[in-house]
C-alpha cells in the first residue's frame, strides 16, 4: 500500500532503540507467535535488549518453536521501552494486557496482513495480500540484510504454514512457496517441524472434535455449519482455549458448506466468534465487522456481548443473509 512505511524506514527507526518490546494478539496462533519469536531473534542479533510478550504467554502447543521464550506481561503499569513492535494484530486492543503494562514508546511499529488493520502504529506496514505476517517478516529481514538462521527460519516456516492451512488457502501464492523454499534452505527440517505442528495433538483435542462433530448444526440449506462450545462443555472435556484452533475447518470441509462458524462462550458475558468462508462472494470479515470484529474476507472473528444462544441467532442471521445473497 502506498501509505505504508518502507522496510528501510522501519529499520532506521528501530536502529537507535536499546530496549524493544515485540508482541502479538491475544489468543495467539502460529503466525502470531512464530513472527514474534523470529523478529525478536533478529533484534537480539543486533545486540538489543528484547522482550517478547503475549497476553496468553507461550502456548504449550507451540513450544516446539525454537527459542520460544514469549511470556505474559507482568502485572502493573509503566514498563518503558524505546520501541514497540506489534505483529499480526489487526486491532490495537487485541494486544490485551500488553498495552496496560507499558508507557507509550517513542517508536511504535505495526506490521500485519489483515485487511481490517486499523494502522494504529506510528510506523505501519500492512499487506493484506500476504498470506501470513510471517511472510512479511521474512521480506523485511531479507530487505535489511539480516541473516536467516535455522531458528528464525523454523519460526517463520511455522508461521506461514499454519496461517495458510498447510499452503492450501487461496492467498497462498507462488511467492509463498519460494519463501518456504528459502526457509528450508536456511535450515528448516520440514518433516520434524510438520510432525510437531500437525501430528502431536493432545487427546483432549480429539474429544473436543468428537463433541463438535456430534453437536454441529446446519442451516441455509446446508450451506452454513456452526458449532457452539459452552462453559459446561469446557469443564467436562477439560479443554484449553488453544485446543479450539482448527476445529472449524472440519465443519468447513463438508461439500455443501459455504461458511462455517464456531461460537465459544468466554464466561465473561461475551462470546468469541470464529468464521470461515469457502466462497470469495461471502465475505466473513464484512459479517464480523457488523459486530465490531474483523480479519480476512475468508477468515474473520469477533467478540460479541450477550448470551451464547442470542449471539448465535444474531450472527447466523447476518451470515445467512450474505450466503443467500450469492444465489
Amino acid at each position: 500500500m502506498s501509505n505504508n512505511s518502507t522496510f528501510a524506514e522501519i529499520a532506521a527507526a528501530l536502529e537507535p532503540a536499546k530496549t524493544v518490546l515485540v508482541a502479538s494478539h491475544l489468543r495467539p496462533d502460529g503466525d502470531a507467535l512464530g513472527s514474534t519469536i523470529a523478529f525478536s531473534l533478529w533484534l537480539k542479533s543486533l545486540g538489543k535488549d528484547v522482550t517478547a510478550w503475549n497476553e496468553d504467554g507461550m502456548l504449550d502447543k507451540f513450544r516446539y518453536l525454537p527459542s520460544a521464550d514469549i511470556v505474559s506481561p507482568p502485572s502493573g503499569t509503566g514498563r518503558q521501552f524505546d520501541a514497540f513492535v506489534a505483529l499480526d494484530t489487526s486491532v490495537k486492543n487485541r494486544l490485551g494486557t500488553v498495552l496496560a503494562a507499558i508507557d507509550e514508546p517513542a517508536v511504535f511499529v505495526n506490521m500485519d496482513h489483515h485487511v481490517s488493520n486499523g494502522r494504529f502504529g506510528a510506523l505501519n506496514y500492512i499487506d493484506a495480500t500476504s498470506p501470513a505476517t510471517g511472510e512479511i517478516v521474512f521480506e523485511f529481514l531479507k530487505a535489511v540484510g539480516a541473516t536467516i538462521t535455522p531458528e528464525i527460519a523454523a519460526n517463520l516456516y511455522a508461521a506461514i504454514s499454519t496461517d495458510t492451512g498447510s499452503f492450501q488457502y487461496p492467498n497462498t501464492t507462488a511467492r509463498t512457496f519460494r519463501v518456504a523454499a528459502e526457509l528450508i534452505e536456511a535450515g528448516v527440517d520440514v518433516g520434524a517441524l510438520s510432525q510437531a505442528m500437525y501430528d502431536s495433538q493432545p487427546r483432549r483435542r480429539l474429544e473436543l472434535l468428537r463433541h463438535a462433530l456430534n453437536e454441529a448444526k446446519f442451516c441455509c440449506g446446508g450451506k452454513v455449519a456452526s458449532f457452539a462450545l459452552t462453559m459446561d462443555d469446557v469443564a467436562r472435556l477439560g479443554v484449553l482455549p488453544e485446543d479450539n484452533e482448527g476445529i472449524i475447518d472440519h465443519l468447513r470441509s463438508v461439500d455443501t458448506v459455504v461458511a462455517a462458524v464456531f461460537f465459544e462462550d468466554l464466561g465473561d458475558g461475551k462470546v468469541r466468534v470464529s468464521s470461515r468462508s469457502k466462497d470469495k462472494r461471502v465475505d466473513v470479515c464484512k459479517v464480523c465487522g457488523v459486530f465490531g470484529g474483523g480479519g480476512h474476507a475468508l477468515a474473520a472473528g469477533a467478540r460479541i456481548a450477550g448470551p451464547l444462544a442470542e449471539v448465535e441467532e444474531r450472527f447466523l442471521k447476518v451470515l445467512c443473509d450474505e450466503v443467500c445473497g450469492i444465489d
